[in-house]
């Protein structure tokens, strides 16, 4: 009875897994904007950037990669989209920073092919402690809407930067520049949920042979 007893105590509980959640908030001359992510939500998505297009692909990064995110921003978009864009890009990837924490127990790697009618874009990540983004999108338009695309190497650079990952997108086929951006963040989404999510079998430890990311 004594050793069942223990084993039932060495069990543990929902209410003693550490919460990954994390609020980062970053004021500048240009912006205002603050992020709170919780990487083991259900998916649920407040965004209020100022940029309609930037806040149905950060639904989108929400929806399919299962992570809670709220977002709200304001800045000079009077002037263009450029700063909040970026800005949000800087604070989501801090977010997740301070989420993963010391990134022990994750699966760390993370890959996904999203097809979107004729577009088909391939994400790979790893949560490495080392920011490389490679870029291989040819969206054919300058404007999806009021959003100018240039933008979406932009905040792919702020988030690469800000959470140290390593993210490779390609674009393996595509025409339509709304297609070929909102395939890219779904990708992105189910990618990122791979790679945060927790390995049983890593008992916890830091996975890299090297014991630090």
């Amino acid at each position: 009875m004594q050793t069942r007893d223990r084993n039932i105590q060495n069990l543990t509980t929902p209410e003693q897994t550490p919460a990954r959640t994390a609020t980062v908030s970053r004021t500048t001359g240009e912006t205002d904007v603050q992020v709170s992510i919780n990487l083991d939500g259900t998916g649920t998505c407040h965004s209020q950037t100022g940029i309609p297009f930037l806040d149905h692909m950060i639904h989108q990064i929400a929806s399919h990669g299962l992570i809670d995110i709220d977002v709200r921003a304001t800045g000079d978009t009077h002037i263009d989209d450029h700063h909040t864009n970026e800005d949000v890009g800087i604070t989501l990837g801090q977010a997740l920073t301070k989420a993963l924490g010391d990134r022990k127990g994750i699966v760390r790697f993370g890959h996904f092919v999203a097809p979107l009618d004729e577009s088909l874009i391939q994400v790979a990540l790893d949560f490495s402690g080392r920011p490389h983004l490679s870029y291989g999108l040819q969206i054919p338009t300058h404007r999806v809407g009021t959003y100018d695309t240039q933008l979406v190497r932009e905040f792919f650079v702020a988030v690469v930067n800000h959470s140290q990952m390593t993210l490779h997108i390609r674009q393996l086929d595509g025409i339509n520049s709304h297609h070929i951006i909102e395939a890219t963040f779904k990708a992105f989404a189910r990618a990122m949920r791979m790679a945060v999510e927790i390995d049983p079998r890593r008992a916890g430890t830091i996975p890299s042979s090297k014991g630090v990311l």
